[in-house]
């Protein structure tokens, strides 16, 4: 066997040939609520969230609004959304994916979501 079929065989074996499949997610949200809105999309397999670093999505506005998350093939992504500067209303998991939701949540890699309206 030559040295490169080892070093692939050596990788599979210890799991150092990467992550699982690249994928996206594209979100359509609009929000229909008469306050600005804060928009943020968490992971519920890692440890990340959309836009991240601290930073939020801001809807003000009534228009149609597209996010593409680029996410790992059966990754399970839940949006969450709340009024600026009130986090007791909310839409989704809310703020920092501290809610339960229904229907909130989608899967990487099996389709787009529906239109959400936040209202």
């Amino acid at each position: 066997m030559k040295l490169f079929g080892r070093l692939i065989v050596a990788a599979t074996l210890f799991g150092a040939v990467g992550p699982v499949s690249a994928d996206n997610l594209r979100w359509t949200i609009r929000s229909d609520y008469p306050h600005i809105v804060s928009l943020e999309f968490y992971s519920q397999d890692y440890s990340r969230a959309w836009p991240g670093d601290g930073e939020v999505y801001i809807l003000n506005d009534y228009d149609v609004h597209e996010y593409n998350l680029s996410c790992e093939t059966g990754e399970t992504i839940c949006y969450g959304a709340w009024v600026r500067g009130n986090s007791n209303r909310y839409w989704g998991v809310g703020l920092d994916n501290s809610q339960g939701c229904n229907d909130c949540c989608y899967t990487c890699g099996y389709g787009d979501t529906a239109l959400r309206i936040l209202n």
